[in-house]
């Protein structure tokens, strides 16, 4: 069943046309990867998606429901959450009241405790506030504030950005325990291997558009695409 659909969407910022034409589909339980450099149109899909930055055409649909021109608050509602790329972990709170407050403005929200067993890094750090954090360290606060909502649909943008390897395991962990929760997953990335790993299928974007989509091995099988698209030589697939 589909669960996300995005049809021929055209997004601007003001005069600046950025997505052209901008089609893709999600199944529910599936995780879809969103691929391309910087400045690809990936951030501006998502944003697209959440209604942060709305489509002029077009239509997007979640769960057969017109969602295109909604409000942020309004499509959050409905069980789409977006882990932002940078983060946005209020500075002055700490980990918990972070949390506490996602949690509260949710309908239907998990128990903040939940949180601190899928992120056991984050339990001796409750009292820390969000300034203090390290990169690693934020990025789970904004996964674990996104996932305490309980969305059905999760969108990650770039999560791996500025991560250390170890976290970047650990990151690929939390995912996959989340997809087996059922909630469905839409992410952008440019760390490849990651996105390969977690996903079933993907969409290369390159200056506002999708130039190719299939499955996660019918990509990694394209050396053109690798190469031009990705920047990712075979050997490195």
């Amino acid at each position: 069943m589909t669960i996300l659909a995005v049809d021929d969407i055209d997004t601007y910022y003001g005069n600046s046309h950025v997505l052209h034409g901008i089609s893709l589909e999600i199944d529910e339980g599936e995780v879809v990867t969103l691929l391309g450099r910087n400045g690809a149109g990936k951030t501006t899909t998502m944003r697209s998606i959440v209604g942060a930055s709305p489509p002029r055409r077009g239509s997007i649909t979640y769960r057969g429901e017109e969602i295109a021109g909604r409000s942020p608050d309004a499509i959050n509602a409905l069980g789409i959450s977006l882990v932002p790329e940078d983060r946005r972990v209020f500075p002055t709170l700490s980990v918990h009241e972070n949390l506490t407050l996602a949690h509260n403005l949710a309908a239907d929200p998990r128990p903040v405790a939940e949180m601190y067993e899928l992120f056991p890094a984050l339990d001796p750090l409750r009292k820390n506030k969000g300034r203090n954090l390290s990169g690693g360290e934020q990025q789970m606060v904004s996964v674990a504030r996104a996932l305490v909502q309980a969305p059905d649909l999760l969108l990650l943008d770039e999560p791996t950005e500025g991560l250390a390897p170890v976290i970047v395991d650990d990151l690929r962990e939390i995912v996959r325990t989340v997809v087996e929760e059922e909630v469905t997953v839409l992410l952008t990335e440019q760390n490849v291997d990651f996105a390969f790993d977690l996903a079933e299928r993907g969409y290369i974007m390159d200056t506002g558009e999708i130039v190719f989509d299939g499955t996660v091995e019918e990509i990694q099988a394209r050396e053109d695409l690798l190469e031009t698209y990705l920047s990712v030589g075979t050997a490195d697939a």
